[in-house]
């Protein structure tokens, strides 16, 4: 699923069972409303889900949309066995870390600076071994 606005481009891939990943670009100003969240929400089942959010090629993000994100994720929380988020500057690292705690995720997400960290991590889950 593709999502291309003026600001900002949005990607959900879905590399294995119980896997979502998110890759964002551009400037994030909330011009795709709930979309991307009806469509993860389409992966809840019985079991967690894993989410991982690329977000290495954001420039910046709205607090109107952080905000949105927070509190969808904190609603959402029982139903992922894990969030990561990579970011590619600190500003959205800051933006990360205020998601998770706003969400109350606490260990259950983990924000990464390292890119190959993030990818490492996508690739054990998607081949199970996390």
């Amino acid at each position: 699923m593709k999502y291309e606005g003026v600001t900002c481009g949005l990607a959900i891939e879905r590399p294995g069972p119980g896997v979502v990943v998110i890759r964002l670009t551009g400037w994030d100003t909330g011009e795709f409303g709930d979309a991307p969240m009806k469509e993860v929400a389409k992966d809840f089942g019985a079991a967690p889900i894993k989410l991982f959010i690329d977000a290495r090629a954001v420039k910046g993000a709205t607090i109107d949309v952080s905000n949105e994100w927070a509190l969808w994720l904190r609603a959402n929380r029982a139903r992922f066995a894990q969030v990561c988020m990579v970011t590619g500057s600190p500003f959205i690292q800051l933006t990360a870390k205020f998601v998770q705690r706003f969400a109350d995720l606490g260990d259950l997400m983990r924000i990464y600076s390292d890119a190959a960290a993030f990818d490492r991590a996508l690739r054990a889950a998607t081949s199970g071994r996390d």
